[in-house]
C-alpha cells in the first residue's frame, strides 16, 4: 500500500484556502522558496506537488516561460485552474508516488517541490525522476517540516522515523514522514545533487499583520527547512 500523499474533497479545499494567506505558507515557506528560485526569466520550471497554483503563480510573475504542476489532488488542481487561468501552465493529476514518466527527459531547468517531500513514501524513486527530467546544471528547491519542530511536537525520540498526523482544521489530520536533518539532507545528497543553500525560514514582516502569535513562533523556534540543491 503506498502512503495517501494528496488532500482531497473539503479538505483540499480548505487547505487552498489557508495557503493563499497563513502565516505558514503565504509568509514563511512561499517567500523562502521563492528567493532561493531566484532569477526565473524565461525558464521552464516543473512544480511537484504544486497544490493550488500559489507558487506558480508567482514564478509566472517573476518571469517563468512556462510551468508544468502535478499534483494527485483534483481538488487542489481545480484551484489552480482557477488561479492560473489561460497563463502558461500545464496540470497533471498524478500520484507522486509513481514515475513520472509522462515527462521527457531533460526538459526543465528548475523543479520545485515546496512542503511535499516529507509526505512522499517513494522518495529515491521521485529524486531519480527529478533528475531525469532537470537539465545538466538545473536547480531542484525543496522545503520540509523542521525535523527539530516535529521532535518538539511529537515528542520520544529525535531520531524517530514514523509516520504522523498532524491535526488540520476540526475534522482532518495532514500525514507525513518524520525524518532527522540527516536522513533528509543524505537522501539528497545521495540521489546525486549537490546542496548550493540551506535556509530555517522565519516569517516575513507582513505576516505581523496577519497573526502576530504565529509570527512571534516562526522568530523563536524553528517551523521548516528549504534548500537549493544542483544537479551536476
Amino acid at each position: 500500500m503506498t502512503a495517501e500523499t494528496a488532500y482531497h474533497g473539503e479538505m483540499g479545499e480548505q487547505f487552498a484556502a489557508r495557503a493563499s494567506t497563513s502565516v505558514y505558507n503565504a509568509h514563511t515557506d512561499r517567500p523562502a522558496m521563492l528567493g532561493l528560485a531566484g532569477d526565473v526569466s524565461g525558464r521552464h520550471v516543473l512544480d511537484l506537488g504544486c497544490g493550488a497554483g500559489h507558487y506558480a503563480a508567482a514564478l509566472l510573475d517573476r518571469g517563468a516561460a512556462h510551468v508544468v504542476g502535478v499534483d494527485g489532488s483534483e481538488s487542489l488542481l481545480r484551484a489552480a485552474r482557477e488561479r492560473l487561468g489561460d497563463r502558461a501552465v500545464a496540470l497533471h493529476h498524478h500520484d507522486l508516488e509513481e514515475p513520472l514518466a509522462f515527462l521527457p527527459d531533460g526538459s526543465f531547468d528548475l523543479a520545485l517541490m515546496a512542503l511535499v517531500y516529507h509526505h512522499v513514501e517513494a522518495r529515491a524513486q521521485l529524486l531519480s525522476e527529478i533528475r531525469r527530467v532537470l537539465r545538466p546544471g538545473g536547480t531542484l528547491l525543496v522545503s520540509t517540516t523542521h525535523p527539530t519542530a516535529d521532535w518538539t511536537y511529537y515528542g520520544g525520540s529525535y531520531f524517530a522515523d514514523d509516520r504522523v498526523a498532524l491535526p488540520f482544521g476540526t475534522e482532518y489530520a495532514l500525514s507525513y514522514r518524520r525524518m532527522t536533518l540527516e536522513a533528509f539532507l543524505g537522501e539528497l545528497l545521495g540521489a546525486g545533487y549537490v546542496l548550493e543553500r540551506l535556509l530555517e525560514p522565519r516569517a516575513t514582516e507582513t505576516a505581523r499583520l496577519v497573526d502576530p502569535g504565529r509570527y512571534e513562533k516562526t522568530h523563536r523556534s524553528p517551523t521548516f527547512l528549504a534548500v537549493r540543491l544542483r544537479r551536476p
